[in-house]
């Protein structure tokens, strides 16, 4: 479409309300480019993404590696199916092995769609009665029935009983509960290192040291969902290496290919046969685009030094959020890891958020009262700082 022909912020709202589901609460604006972490709408606004791509684009609106790579792959090869080898795939899935604890890949589209690879693989290798798979409070493992029944939060199971069987949900942070939970059907537990749509909550020290002495113990799997944390978000590779504590399943996603579609579950060799052959599969999984935009990701981070970028931008977020609160009554917390970011207010987040917005800065509230930010890896200095003042700004309007 030629730039003379597009529409308007109103005009593409009006389109939706037309041929489009309303299943999302959109805000009224048309986004219509991006550019790092910056995206301007159909009027030509600017506005500072602290949250590109519901945490998809952490190398910020089409990084230049990932366009290239993905450029000269459409040219080439779009798409065969997993009946044959791919180059790109295979050199995919020895990157991601040799950044964590040396699993094989398994590929799909989504986090979601990983997760219910990694519940179809608890299920197929442990031996019956063994089905149970113990989650969390607050924890969130995707949109399909499975990883719906695995998250442990009623707002998202409304309507759509009865759940999946299977599913023992204990409370973030408890090794005592999640100890007596544990029974002769219990096949495995399943935990995101830190919970991101639950609030930004990084667990107790030596949490998930218990759960991996109890999964030890009792001969269950350990499943680390790092659909959120994963692939540098934390100035790791993977949460799970703060805390020096590593799973038999990891699950990738978002931003695993740099914005587009992918996703992977890892998991040791030992365990890798039980998905076995027609038991599971996924049609575009690990496709050629998505393999060398995966690739390119990798490389763009090591060769530009992003973990150390993440690691310093993410103690100044920290910095200057921990001014604000000083500041403003209604900013009980600030927790954090790298760009992964939640400030906990006293007070509904949801008018803030849209405030930041009218003040073009993009954020997310989850759990009501959680401002969540998950800002590009490469988010500079002058970005936090230009984001942060408008925040303060808008924390103090609300604080009256």
């Amino acid at each position: 479409m030629d730039s003379d022909q597009s529409l308007s912020s109103q005009q593409t709202v009006e389109l939706f309300q037309k041929y489009v589901i309303p299943n999302y609460r959109r805000f009224p604006v048309s986004i219509a480019r991006g550019e790092g972490s910056y995206v301007w709408d159909s009027e030509g606004n600017r506005y500072l993404d602290f949250f590109p791509g519901w945490g998809c684009n952490l190398l910020g609106h089409c990084p230049g590696p990932v366009v290239e790579a993905v450029r000269e792959q459409l040219g080439r090869l779009i798409h065969v199916p997993n009946t044959w080898y791919t180059e790109a795939q295979g050199r995919w899935a020895e990157a991601l092995s040799q950044r964590g604890f040396g699993g094989q890949a398994f590929f799909c589209n989504s986090g979601t769609e990983a997760n219910e690879a990694a519940i179809k693989l608890v299920r197929l290798h442990s031996t019956r009665p063994r089905y149970k798979i113990i989650t969390f409070e607050g924890g969130f493992h995707g949109r399909t029935l499975g990883s719906t029944s695995a998250t442990a939060q009623p707002k998202y199971h409304e309507g759509l009983g009865p759940l999946m069987a299977g599913f023992v949900y204990a409370p973030f942070g408890d090794l005592e509960a999640v100890a007596k939970l544990i029974d002769h059907e219990t096949a495995a537990i399943m935990i995101e290192p830190i919970q991101g749509e639950g609030g930004v909550r990084i667990p107790p020290e030596g949490f998930l040291a218990g759960l991996r002495k109890l999964a030890d113990d009792y001969g269950l799997l350990l499943v680390f969902d790092e659909v959120q944390t994963g692939c540098g978000r934390t100035g790791h590779w993977f949460a799970y290496q703060h805390f020096g504590v590593t799973p038999d399943v990891m699950t990738l996603s978002k931003a695993i290919c740099g914005g587009l579609p992918g996703a992977a579950m890892l998991t040791r060799p030992e365990i890798a046969p039980s998905l076995r052959p027609g038991m599971h599969a996924c049609t575009f999984g690990g496709n050629p685009i998505a393999a060398v935009a995966g690739l390119a990701t990798i490389d763009m981070i090591e060769k530009q030094n992003l973990l150390e970028n993440t690691r310093r931008i993410g103690r100044l977020f920290l910095d200057r959020l921990d001014e604000i609160r000083q500041q403003c009554g209604i900013l009980r917390e600030v927790r954090g890891v790298g760009v992964m970011i939640g400030i906990e207010l006293a007070i509904d987040g949801a008018p803030a958020v849209q405030a930041c917005m009218e003040k073009r800065l993009l954020i997310n509230c989850t759990h009501g009262t959680v401002l969540r930010l998950l800002p590009a890896m490469t988010t500079t200095e002058e970005q936090v700082h230009q984001g942060c003042d408008i925040l303060a700004e808008v924390l103090k309007s609300q604080a009256g």
